[in-house]
């Protein structure tokens, strides 16, 4: 506890004689969690007891570093019935705590801590909350999992006293020589290594607290597919992860978080098992083609998808068509064509292809253009088939197809896609069949401003109507306001409907909630853009850890990684990158770091660039939004010319 053991000793006296006279009528096993959960107020926790419990009520309120816990305790576990009335108990007796910037104590973030003493085993799920034995009432302290601080728990405590008159607030005091350093620890328990982490991990308020807007989009009920939607850095995410713990704590079925990336499935995950680390379990992590694969393999289809083979086929199909297309627009255009609008939107025919909308792309096709660009496509699947191959739009259609034929036997409890507007429609419609019908079941997260691939769709095109079921969220607390005013400059069109029928709301709409921040432009030539990049990180006194470099293109990310290898700067590819604290500057594309954000953020773009489409001027704007709200409180943006 941050004392020494004679004064552990003497502060397990104290509270147990405090126990003994302001609640006598305890028995032996919760007298012991509380007397150790009550020493524990001599080193910066706080309690309050209920001197005579309550069936379907907390015996006990804990607030600490680590949370705001409400605490059964006995020597069976309870049944789920009086779990349940304890987790709505808690949650309705703490709504509105008010926490920093206006936001509040958020109803998901309150834990239910079960300690059980005697020889009760461990339950075999645990869907409400934490089990722990006596043995394990240390990990309620743990400091490197801390959400709050010691202001935070102070502030909250005093709101639960004046709230909770029924319960008594029961603190210790550490003996007078052993008066604890500020904060939560004494001296003596935090050893180098925690010194270190604590100053390069800053306590992560979103665990605990949220805007009274965002609360209470956590917690609505809908009566099906809804929608979350708002400019870059107002919490979408956040809003997410504690609707996900909500929602499991009131079903018991397997619940889905997925998205169009495929590594930031696993960034989430991380901070999901630090918001909700009880239901870490009940909620499966993964991106939207590794599930249609692994969907497809459990049903007997083992698809082969090599994106070099099929950018092969494509290329032997262009070949045999570009005398007639190039005239008309560059190749990759027309890879697009097929991949967002035919593909993505699983067109099955020429005559459904000339009929089709195909939003987002600005250049038109008339009837006799589109029989070419049907030629090109038709060529591009016959060079698959032939070498028994599939692309990703395949495995979407193949996977749809299949969960048409047979649904899963265990249903999703809900479903959760994060950075929808990337998905294409045909990946919406498997979302929409996965998730099936009934309230809750699905929820749609997305901003179009921050669409950083073509093409574009409606909601109702993939039978998802979000009438009266679409929220928007307008306060940035992401972005320092110096970084957010820099970000606005961006005029990035949005292509995404994001309420089925209204306009997006845009970045330079939001509310800034930080002040401060700052900004550094850099622009030169390319071979100088090496020391460049090495003065920007030296100067920056923000850790290396929390510092991406962000790029645009994937010969760009090559090109700066050779840069930082050959200056020693240890780096991590943003592929590689799971969430997890470590010294290493993150690298990578826009694509990669879209869902992501850091406290400092370099930007490098290379070279003039080439003539521009109203659609390529647009997409590379709204990518250039993504890579500067990636910034938290520092963004350099440097520009390479050539020569």
């Amino acid at each position: 506890m941050g004392i020494s053991a004679h004064a552990q000793r003497e502060v397990a006296r104290r509270a147990e004689a405090v126990l003994t006279e302001r609640a006598p009528g305890l028995d032996a096993v919760s007298r012991r969690v509380l007397t150790a959960l009550l020493a524990r107020t001599a080193t910066g926790a706080r309690l309050l007891v209920r001197p005579e419990p309550v069936a379907g009520q907390a015996v006990a309120f804990l607030v600490a570093a680590r949370g705001v816990f409400a605490v059964l305790i006995g020597e069976q576990m309870p049944s789920d019935t009086e779990l349940g009335q304890t987790v709505l108990h808690a949650e309705r007796r703490c709504a509105g705590v008010a926490g920093p910037r206006g936001q509040v104590l958020a109803r998901s973030a309150i834990h239910l801590a079960v300690v059980l003493g005697g020889e009760a085993g461990a339950p075999r799920e645990r869907r409400l909350g934490w089990v722990l034995t006596e043995a394990q009432l240390p990990e309620l302290f743990r400091r490197e999992a801390a959400h709050l601080d010691r202001t935070q728990v102070d502030s909250v405590a005093a709101q639960l006293v004046e709230r909770l008159p029924e319960y008594l607030e029961l603190r210790v005091s550490p003996p007078e020589r052993e008066q604890p350093a500020e904060g939560l620890l004494g001296l003596a328990e935090i050893t180098e290594d925690q010194v270190g982490a604590a100053q390069r991990r800053p306590f992560e308020s979103w665990l605990t607290f949220l805007h009274p807007r965002q609360q209470a989009v956590a917690v609505r009920d809908y009566s099906g597919p809804a929608r979350i939607s708002g400019p870059a850095g107002t919490g979408k995410t956040v809003v997410a992860l504690h609707r996900l713990r909500h929602l499991a704590r009131r079903s018991t079925g397997p619940l889905l978080f997925t998205t169009f990336v495929r590594t930031l499935p696993l960034v989430h995950k991380a901070s999901f098992a630090r918001l909700a680390p009880e239901l870490a379990d009940r909620v499966e992590f993964t991106n939207l083609h590794a599930w249609a694969r692994d969907f497809l393999r459990e049903r007997g289809h083992e698809l082969t998808i090599r994106s070099s083979s099929a950018e092969t086929a494509f290329s032997r199909a262009w070949m045999a068509h570009r005398l007639a297309l190039q005239e008309i627009e560059e190749v990759g255009y027309w890879r697009t064509e097929i991949d967002r609008v035919i593909k993505g939107r699983g067109v099955g025919s020429l005559a459904e292809y000339k009929r089709t909308p195909r939003r987002g792309r600005v250049k038109p096709l008339d009837g006799g253009q589109r029989e070419l660009v049907w030629a090109l496509f038709q060529s591009y699947q016959r060079y698959l088939a032939e070498r028994g191959l599939h692309d990703h739009n395949d495995l979407i259609a193949l996977a749809l197809a299949e969960l048409r034929r047979e649904p899963p036997q265990r249903p999703y409890a809900a479903v959760v896609v994060d950075e929808v507007q990337d998905i294409t429609l045909m990946g919406l419609r498997l979302l929409r069949e996965l998730a099936g019908d009934g309230p809750n079941r699905l929820l749609l997260v997305g901003d179009g401003q921050q669409q950083v691939y073509p093409g574009g769709w409606r909601l109702a095109d993939a039978g998802i109507p979000v009438q009266g079921r679409g929220e928007v969220l307008r306060i940035n607390y992401r972005n320092r306001a110096e970084v957010l005013g820099f970000a606005q400059r961006f005029d990035a069109t949005n292509q995404v409907d994001d309420l089925d029928g209204a306009a997006g709301v845009g970045l330079r709409e939001a509310e800034s909630a930080n002040e401060g921040g700052e900004i550094q432009s850099w622009r030169g030539p390319e071979a100088e853009l090496g020391l460049a990049l090495r003065s920007a990180l030296a100067g920056s006194t923000v850790p290396s850890g929390r510092t991406a470099v962000i790029v645009f293109h994937r010969k760009d990310l090559d090109r700066c990684t050779a840069l930082l290898r050959a200056a020693g700067i240890p780096m991590l590819r943003l592929d590689d990158y799971v969430g997890a604290e470590d010294d290493r500057v993150k690298v990578g594309t826009v694509h990669r770091a879209k869902g992501l954000d850091f406290q400092a953020v370099l930007v490098v773009e290379f070279g003039a660039r080439p003539t521009e489409d109203e659609e390529q001027r647009a997409l590379r704007e709204r990518q250039q939004l993504v890579a500067a709200t990636r910034a938290r409180d520092f963004l350099w943006w440097g520009t390479a010319e050539a020569g």
